[in-house]
């Protein structure tokens, strides 16, 4: 049988295209077979001692995420910017994969991964299959061993503004973990604490996450039909003009009488609010949202909106 066509028989079974020799052994593939198939020239590619790839190309970060998991066994958390991005948070991802494995692992780190071991090995959360450590313990991970400034300040203040972890959470789990490197860590939590608009973002997009409404677009300025600002908004639902302001009274808003004065249905929330009186918070957003959409779309738009996936 041809290359090609093993491959087509082995894709099902192939997550991303990758297997381990146990598993192509166990389709009838013999270690021959798969030692010829993966030499320079050939149509597969070793990725880590046992799993191959079953394509010649370079693999994505995808597969490589996936060759260490196999690679690896179970018990093995992916950690670090990695998981940041399987929760939603998008960061320039360093070149080594960060891996937590437990502390009876002795193996030398492959080429493309960081291995960490740990007594602490978190519950993972499965995405695809792939485990990822929590959003606040990857976060930690990465920035005890940040250098850069602006860079660790990512890291732990935009899962607190996108509502995926906390600065209580935070520091919990620094107080936990190993202390090498926690000075800088602790020094920007003191900041984000103080940054009372970075968590009070986190608590907003927490709440709308609990409930029914279609993800907003988050900091935008509504204008009129000339392009004209008329006022700024925390988060906006385009579809049938409703804006929602939980800054404090003398903030960054711009007359929300204007807007109401255009034809926008406002909610305006005590920042305090989102984190203790959640339920009413909600259900004045869900009231709104279901009295904007039976109302005529008031003649607004957004120029610098921005679609915010994560939210």
């Amino acid at each position: 049988m041809t290359a090609l066509a093993d491959a087509a028989r082995l894709t099902p079974a192939a997550t991303d295209k990758v297997l381990t020799c146990a598993e192509l052994r166990a389709q009838g593939i013999s270690d021959g077979k798969i030692n010829r198939r993966c030499r320079p020239d050939g149509p597969w590619r070793r990725l880590l001692p046992g799993v191959v790839l079953l394509a010649p190309s370079v693999p994505t970060r995808r597969q490589m995420l996936r060759a260490l998991v196999l690679y690896l066994g179970a018990g093995a958390v992916v950690t670090g910017v990695d998981a940041l991005g399987a929760h939603g948070l998008e960061l320039a991802r360093p070149p080594a994969i960060h891996m937590l494995v437990s502390p009876s692992r002795r193996m030398l780190s492959p080429t493309f991964a960081l291995l960490e071991r740990t007594s602490r090995l978190p519950d993972p959360v499965l995405v695809d299959g792939i485990p990822f450590a929590p959003a606040t313990r990857a976060a930690l991970d990465a920035a005890r061993r940040e250098k850069e400034v602006a860079r660790l300040r990512d890291l732990l203040s935009l899962p607190v503004y996108y509502g995926l972890s906390t600065c209580a959470e935070l520091r919990r789990e620094l107080d936990a973990g190993n202390q090498r490197g926690s000075a800088a860590v602790r020094t920007e939590l003191k900041a984000i604490e103080r940054d009372r608009d970075t968590y009070v973002h986190g608590w907003a997009r927490t709440l709308l996450r609990q409930g029914p409404l279609p993800p907003p677009r988050w900091d935008v300025t509504v204008c009129d039909r000339r392009g004209r600002a008329i006022g700024t908004v925390d988060a906006w639902w385009d579809e049938v003009g409703l804006g929602w302001q939980f800054h404090p009274p003398g903030g960054a808003h711009l007359g929300h009488l204007a807007l109401s004065a255009a034809g926008v249905v406002v909610v305006r929330t005590e920042p305090d609010a989102l984190r203790t009186d959640r339920s009413r918070v909600l259900a004045e957003l869900v009231r709104a949202f279901e009295l904007a959409a039976r109302c005529e779309r008031p003649p607004v738009q957004c120029i610098d909106a921005a679609w915010e996936s994560a939210g």
